[in-house]
């Protein structure tokens, strides 16, 4: 699967109140999430959209 193969960065944040996962080669792609493992969860869907809207305009990253 071509999520596999990014970073994903989680930490706590206090303005939002929940953990933030971030994949730092997408620029915005975020997912956030109750404990840890829900915000790298959400990563998985946040990253197919992230990569399906950049293959629409010409990105090549996936």
């Amino acid at each position: 699967m071509a999520t596999d193969r990014y970073e994903v960065i989680i930490y706590w944040s206090d303005d939002d109140s929940a953990y933030v996962a971030e994949v730092p080669e997408l620029p915005g792609c975020i997912a956030h999430g109750d404990t840890r493992q829900t915000a790298l969860d959400g990563t998985g869907e946040a990253m197919g959209l992230w990569l399906d809207t950049a293959r629409e305009f010409g990105d090549t990253r996936s």
